[in-house]
């Protein structure tokens, strides 16, 4: 899979994508934008991938919205009628916010593996992800607050659900940094590591775990978790059962027990 912002690659089920423009701190212009959702729904039709691994090229992980596209929000002034000027910025925030969902929309677990920079539009990016690992010098900001912005494409919608409350209003009021030993220890990451290499071979181990499992019940699963953080425990408990009522009684169930009984790594379809 070619790309001129990312690097992609696939190798035992396992997609390695990477932001790809170090001279820019991994920043996302527009192109870069589209691009990233473009990988993300292709990687969700793939029946050859079964996780994906979210990094960056370079020094930092990414360090959110290109500040050139930021300034190009200046145009939306030259319309002159007030309300196309409004439903064309409309429109461009939800073409953001809709890339960014893009990754929770992919039935494919998603593992964030952070270094060094990760603000604004970088943050709203990893908090879509379904884990997070980062290592000591990683660094997480809502920067928004310190460009006269409120974060408008997913911090403060999926933040509330990984973190307390307060440490939610604390990043968003004061903009601050929080570095990889506090991210583990308030719950933004799951674990931090000393070095980029120790971070990188750890997620690629988990990434791999992961990707032996039976890809329907890990897509299920997925999908599970995502539904009951919005919906209630009695509404989530029915859609389990409408769930397993048509997908129980697959060939991954009976690999599954064959495996365990003859003592085998089970061996599934995509």
């Amino acid at each position: 899979m070619s790309y001129q912002f990312f690097k992609v690659t696939i190798e035992n089920h396992i997609a390695q994508v990477a932001f790809n423009r170090p001279e820019k701190a991994n920043s996302l212009h527009m192109p870069a934008w589209e691009e990233m959702r473009d990988i993300f729904d292709a990687l969700h039709e793939n029946v050859g991938v079964r996780v994906i691994v979210l990094s960056g090229e370079g020094d930092h992980f990414c360090a959110g919205i290109d500040l050139a596209t930021l300034m190009d929000l200046q145009r939306f002034g030259t319309i002159d009628c007030e309300g196309r000027k409004r439903e064309a910025l409309r429109k461009f925030i939800f073409n953001l916010q809709d890339t960014i969902t893009s990754i929770e929309r992919c039935r494919k677990p998603v593992l964030a593996a952070i270094h060094k920079t990760c603000i604004g539009g970088g943050l709203d990016i990893v908090s879509a992800c379904d884990m997070r690992y980062c290592t000591a010098d990683a660094y997480f900001s809502i920067k928004e607050i310190d460009l006269g912005l409120v974060a408008d494409i997913g911090s403060l919608q999926r933040l509330p659900n990984i973190l307390q409350p307060g440490m939610v209003a604390e990043m968003a009021y004061t903009g601050r940094k929080v570095f990889g030993e506090e991210a583990e220890k308030i719950g933004l990451v799951n674990h931090f590591y000393n070095t980029r290499e120790d971070m990188m071979d750890a997620v690629m181990k988990l990434a791999a775990m992961i990707a032996s499992k039976s890809p329907l019940c890990i897509r299920g699963t997925k999908e599970m978790l995502l539904y009951k953080r919005d919906h209630s425990t009695s509404d989530s408990l029915n859609y389990m059962v409408a769930w397993n009522a048509s997908m129980l009684l697959s060939n991954d169930l009976l690999e599954a027990f064959r495996a365990t009984m003859e003592k085998r790594a089970a061996v599934y379809e995509g």
